[in-house]
């Protein structure tokens, strides 16, 4: 117990809290029960035997599921929700002298705010976890209109929206897709050099004398595709060679070189595999640039401030070896500095040697501009830097590169500060003109963000109001074809049945001959819906039931109509004027 306990008799109940509200369990007299904790543990697997321990004295549903996932998160946090105030301060009686009240919780941080709000005395330790259990187990018998299902699905919903809550999930800022494409990029490069290579060698056969002149892969790809047979090679080709080549004098070389080639003739079968090859290396390494640039806007919005200092592929690459932005924002500075060094670490531990002094933050700019005296140190600088800049991208609400900026200021001060001696500013002041530019920054961001959905707001608006257009029409049209309909009836002088079915399916009449007018809806009807009004000789209506889908634009209600069978012809009609004429 949190609270020593006085002398006398105790009650113990029970808190139980549910996606679908919380439950309030009275126990049997607590010193029995603490004394027979064998047998409440072997009797909770039983329902008839639980119920004789524990019943059920109070219960309060949740209004909504925004209320419910509000109650979950005060709980979690440890804090003491209006509603559960209240619903303990009603329903929990209070101690006297001769009787005391223990209130048995799950939670030992909920059980604390309990008894500092309210004062009643928590345990949640020993038989109070049994029987917690046992109401676990039983819940649904306990409420009458609580089934399995219902509670199960509550408990679906709760755990959804609260998992929600607590990732706050933004497509936007989703670091995997830079892990996947840094390392597709990386084996693009292999590859893309690879197969240059491979058309080098291939095509040298035909004409060798293209490497010497050409030395750029993308450029010797595209000539190889373009040249096919170099003895076709004439004078109008030269303004196709130079959209490639960009230089005059190289496709001067190149003609002459084709002329006096030293290379064998080679098979068209044999040239059009080269050029297919030629081709597909040249479409990679154009879907390596637009990757490359698909990589640069993804830093952009998910860590703008570590790609601002120290470059998007270094930072991608960083991100990539820690696993996630939110892992690489947790490492310290001195970790981030060895980084993807980590073979030359643990052997310099072993052999007891020097160790690494950088580690992917190698191949950033900084490091090979430094003196070979001060390479430690602007690595060190440039790891802290890292760290802070990684932060910022991950726990920040608006992605901005201000920081990032003036962090690689400092980095550019520090190198000056190396060479010439020069003293750089001081970090406060840069940190304050930071976050200063950082604010407004987000200040900006947050009122294009705004103008962005009143733009998508009144984009939608005049669709919204296209369709409702399209549908009123839609329903206007069948009322009037069902009144053409009605009228091409009782043009062919036929005895007609008139059946006026309404919105509620009360009123079913039924008349022969005159036609009569349709009621007027009801304007203050929650539901808008059109009356339709079915006409049906009789002489072709057997004795049955016929079923009418009445539609309108939100919904369809199925009304039953009996219809009765009626044989009236145009004789007995003509017998009962002459009849009361006379």
């Amino acid at each position: 117990p949190l609270l020593p306990l006085n002398a006398g008799r105790k009650l113990l109940y029970i808190l139980f809290e549910h996606a679908s509200g919380y439950g309030l369990f009275s126990v049997k007299e607590f010193d029995e029960v603490a004394v027979l904790l064998p047998q409440v543990e072997s009797s909770v697997t039983d329902l008839s035997k639980f119920q004789s321990i524990v019943k059920l004295s109070a219960f309060q549903a949740f209004r909504n599921g925004p209320n419910s996932l509000d109650n979950i998160n005060a709980i979690a946090a440890g804090a003491l929700h209006p509603d559960l105030q209240t619903f303990l301060e009603r329903e929990v009686p209070k101690s006297n002298k001769k009787v005391q009240v223990i209130l048995g919780v799950g939670d030992s941080r909920a059980g604390l705010t309990i008894t500092e709000a309210l004062g009643i005395p928590c345990q949640f330790s020993g038989v109070v976890r049994e029987i917690m259990r046992g109401i676990r187990t039983h819940f649904p018998h306990f409420i009458k209109a609580l089934t399995e299902t219902t509670a199960s699905k509550a408990q679906l919903g709760l755990g959804h929206s609260y998992s929600r809550d607590k990732v706050k999930f933004n497509i936007n800022r989703v670091d995997n897709m830079i892990i996947q494409s840094v390392s597709l990029l990386d084996q693009l490069d292999k590859d893309i050099n690879t197969f240059s290579m491979r058309i080098r060698e291939w095509y040298s056969y035909h004409f060798p004398e293209l490497i010497k002149i050409i030395s750029d892969n993308y450029m010797f790809a595209k000539l190889t595709s373009l040249i096919g047979d170099r003895t076709k090679l004439t004078t109008e080709s030269e303004s196709q060679l130079e959209e490639v080549v960009m230089d005059s004098t190289k496709v001067k070389a190149i003609m002459e070189a084709a002329k006096s080639s030293m290379g064998i003739d080679i098979g068209t079968i044999d040239l059009i595999n080269i050029q297919m090859f030629s081709k597909r290396v040249v479409s990679l390494t154009d879907y390596r640039k637009t990757l490359a640039e698909y990589l640069h806007n993804k830093m952009a919005n998910v860590a703008p401030n570590l790609a601002a200092l120290i470059g998007e592929q270094v930072g991608a690459r960083l991100i990539s070896h820690a696993g996630s932005l939110t892992n690489l924002a947790k490492y310290p500075a001195s970790t981030v500095q060895i980084l993807g060094a980590e073979k030359a670490l643990f052997r310099a531990l072993k052999t007891k040697g020097n160790t690494p002094k950088y580690g992917l933050i190698f191949h950033s700019t900084f490091i090979g501009r430094a003196g070979a005296k001060n390479k430690g140190r602007i690595s060190r600088y440039l790891a802290n830097k890292c760290s802070i800049a990684s932060r910022i991208d991950n726990f920040s609400e608006v992605p901005t590169s201000v920081i990032g900026e003036h962090l690689k200021q400092q980095v550019e001060d520090r190198l000056k500060f190396y060479e010439t001696g020069e003293n750089p500013a001081k970090n406060i002041d840069v940190m304050r003109s930071a976050v200063l530019k950082a604010t407004e920054a987000n200040s900006k961001a947050l009122k294009a963000h705004k103008k962005r959905d009143k733009k998508e707001k009144k984009l939608k608006e005049p669709m919204i109001t296209h369709l409702n257009e399209i549908t009123g029409d839609n329903t206007s049209a069948t009322a009037g074809e069902s009144q053409k309909k009605k009228k091409n009836i009782s043009e062919g002088n036929e005895e007609s049945t008139e059946v006026n079915t309404t919105m509620d399916c009360s009123q079913m009449e039924m008349r022969s001959g005159k036609k009569y007018k349709r009621k007027k809806q009801n304007p203050d009807s929650s539901i808008n819906t059109t009356q339709e009004e079915i006409v049906i000789t009789a002489d072709e209506v057997p004795k049955k039931i016929k079923k009418t889908m009445k539609r309108n634009a939100d919904d369809s209600i199925e009304v039953s109509v009996l219809l009765q069978e009626g044989d009236i012809s145009k004789n007995k009609d003509k017998k009962k004027k002459k009849a009361k004429s006379r």
